[in-house]
Order: C-alpha cells, then sequence, then structure tokens
C-alpha cells in the first residue's frame, strides 16, 4: 500500500510540474467528455427517428433496422429491451419485459410475401428457451393461413400490418 501512494506522489508531482502534461490530459478528458455526449445525442435522435417513422419509412427498413424500430416503441411504451443476436437468437429478435411479463418477439419486415409457419415455430421455441410469458411475431406484411392457424393453437400473438399501422396511429395522436 505505501508503494501505491509513493507512486501516486510521483504522479501528482509531474502532472503539477511539468504544464505541458498536465494541459494534455486535460484536453483528453475532454475530448472523451465531448465524445461521449455526441454519442448520447446521436442516439437519441435516432431513437425519436424511429419513433417518428410511419408505415412508408418501415417498408424502407432493413430487418435490423425494423427490429430497431420495435424495440424504440416499445422502450417508449415502458417496456425494458434486450436485443438478442443476430444469429443464433434461438427465434427471438428481441426480449421486452414490463412488470412480471416476459415476451419474445420475432420482427418479420417482408417487402412481398406473407410471414409463413417458420416465423410461428421459432418464436414458440423462443418462448420456451427464454423462459418467457408470451410470444408475438410483428410483421409490416401479413400472415399465411397455416402461420395463423398454428399462431392460434399454441397461443402466439401476431400483430401483422393492419394492426401495426393502428398502433402507429395511435401513438401518434
Amino acid at each position: 500500500m505505501e508503494n501505491f501512494f509513493r507512486s501516486f506522489y510521483i504522479l501528482v508531482d509531474i502532472l503539477f510540474t511539468d504544464p505541458l502534461i498536465l494541459v494534455f490530459l486535460i484536453t483528453l478528458i475532454l475530448m472523451v467528455i465531448i465524445a461521449t455526449v455526441i454519442g448520447i445525442i446521436r442516439d437519441r435522435l435516432y431513437h425519436q427517428r424511429l419513433l417518428s417513422s410511419g408505415i412508408l419509412e418501415v417498408d424502407k427498413m432493413n430487418g435490423r433496422q425494423f427490429e430497431e424500430f420495435l424495440g424504440a416503441h416499445f422502450r417508449d411504451d415502458g417496456y425494458h429491451v434486450k436485443f438478442t443476436p443476430k444469429s443464433r437468437d434461438y427465434g427471438a429478435d428481441l426480449i421486452i419485459k414490463k412488470r412480471n411479463e416476459k415476451i419474445v418477439v420475432q420482427a418479420k419486415r417482408y417487402k412481398k410475401n406473407a410471414v409463413g409457419i417458420k416465423a410461428v415455430q421459432e418464436v414458440y421455441a423462443a418462448k420456451n428457451y427464454y423462459n418467457a410469458n408470451h410470444a408475438w411475431v410483428i410483421t409490416n406484411n401479413t400472415f399465411s393461413s397455416p402461420a395463423q392457424k398454428l399462431a392460434k393453437k399454441n397461443g402466439v400473438k401476431l400483430i401483422p400490418r393492419d394492426q401495426l399501422i393502428d398502433l402507429l396511429n395511435k401513438k401518434a395522436s
């Protein structure tokens, strides 16, 4: 412990006797603070842009942007949001929690085809894997008839395009 204090005093002595080192360290600290503030502002602006996006912007997003869009809206609704890894996600893109409810969400941003049965199978498996209470699949499109049947039988909530638009409109008003 004595060596620590001795080293500390030597460091302080160097800092205050050589003004160039002191200026360098103050500049470095200020740069880190500025970079952190810029990062926070950038993240908040991105979050706000996602929240203000409508269905036409959603249609232009890629899959990960759609997940972030949903995450921003869930956060805005008071959910704690966790994004799963891009691969080996065990069927869930987001895990959202509010109070004692845990929900796994599969996000499907499709241009043309209806979301099929595979998405329902994956999110149902994710519900068990992540020990969740509910499983949802959300899309900017529609769901195939087999997907709807399987979801109903397994208690998976499907949120198609029209319901997504309704949710966005309710938040906007």
